[in-house]
């Protein structure tokens, strides 16, 4: 007889894990912002000396210790969760709408050009005509990949990443028209002295209409994505296309669908922008955020008010490591380490929550 070679256990193996209950869920996450807080703070004491206690306080200090500073994390905050709301329903159909940047881009121009021409037209109205123009720009921003993608099934990763620097020529277009003092490459704070096309300051507080605004698209949008049928669809796209075409689902017609609405919702974050937040128009207006927005979406795995949550994270680390930068005599380059560092235990998480580790026992049974 040939001999029969044993063949050997990996030592581990991964497995998919069962709905882990939403209390151990929490615990891993907390396990995660506690290791990588230990993990920071040795780098740190590496690279400055400084007490990694104080780092935390200033950081904690830069995006809370004062009302102006509060409202600052809140404003960031607001925008991301927006172009967060936007991607989920493109992100849940599973189509990979990477151009957020572009649609928040000329969703801004559209309401910079309404403010700069629109000025003898009443505030409502045009509060009106900026919000719906913004949102119909962005929404032809994302129709365009959708419709490649339905007809000729085009790669939306590359399509909706190119719009973006579409979107950037556009706005460094406009600038160079718009530019105000002549030669300055900068448009400039649009109607600063009339404030025309500036989103009103609601009991005396600048971002407290931004913010209402972007809680009421939330709790929209959850109903839209887990109690319509238009949701259900979208969810059954992203299970599965073919499982949808079976259960007579127009694939094609719930992708154009779905990116007019995602592209219109990150369009309408540009109207945010421009109209309620920085009140000019640059190629930094987005600022990154269309790109931030996709680790907020995915870790909220779609969850509509959770993404406030994590965006609110992200804003107070963002503001923290620009105080810490400046106090702590810190570049940026080491503050967005420490960012860094926070986030890929924050996503390193995720992998567990959604798959264990089974190891070989000497003895050749497994063990969990």
């Amino acid at each position: 007889m040939k001999n029969i070679k044993n063949v050997s256990e990996p030592f581990v193996r991964i497995a998919k894990r069962d709905d882990m209950p939403f209390g151990k869920k929490l615990l891993v996450r907390l396990v995660a912002v506690l290791l990588s807080l230990i993990v920071s703070a040795i780098i740190i004491f590496a690279i400055t000396k400084y007490n990694p206690v104080t780092v935390y306080v200033t950081m904690f200090q830069g995006a809370l210790g004062t009302r102006t500073r509060v409202w600052s994390t809140l404003k960031e905050m607001f925008l991301l969760t927006c172009i967060a709301v936007g991607l989920a329903p493109a992100f849940k159909m599973r189509f990979w709408n990477i151009g957020a940047e572009g649609q928040v881009l000329v969703g801004g121009i559209v309401s910079a050009g309404c403010m700069i021409y629109l000025t003898g037209v009443p505030s409502v109205a045009l509060f009106a005509i900026m919000i719906i123009s913004s949102v119909l720009i962005g929404a032809v921003w994302g129709l365009i990949p959708a419709l490649f993608k339905a007809k000729w099934n085009t790669n939306e990763t590359l399509f909706t990443l190119m719009m973006n620097y579409v979107a950037i020529q556009l706005t460094s277009f406009v600038v160079s028209k718009w530019e105000n003092p002549y030669g300055s490459n900068t448009v400039g704070i649009i109607n600063q002295n009339t404030r025309i096309g500036w989103l009103p300051a609601l009991f005396k507080q600048q971002y407290l209409l931004d913010l209402l605004m972007v809680i009421g698209l939330v709790i929209f949008m959850y109903i839209y994505l887990t109690k319509s049928k238009h949701g259900y669809e979208i969810a059954v796209v992203g299970e599965s296309e073919n499982t949808a075409r079976y259960a007579g689902i127009n694939v094609k017609k719930v992708f154009i669908r779905t990116m007019l609405i995602s592209g219109g919702i990150c369009g309408f974050a540009g109207f945010l922008a421009v109209s309620g937040v920085s009140h000019t128009i640059s190629t930094s207006t987005a600022g990154g955020r269309g790109f931030t927005a996709i680790i907020v979406a995915w870790l909220a795995k779609f969850n509509t008010f959770t993404m406030i949550v994590i965006s609110l994270l992200l804003a107070f680390l963002d503001n923290g490591a620009a105080e810490i930068a400046s106090k702590c005599k810190l570049n940026d380059y080491a503050s967005d380490m420490i960012i860094g560092v926070i986030l890929f235990f924050i996503l390193g998480s995720e992998f567990f929550i959604n798959y264990r580790l089974i190891f070989r026992e000497k003895s050749g049974k497994e063990g969990k």
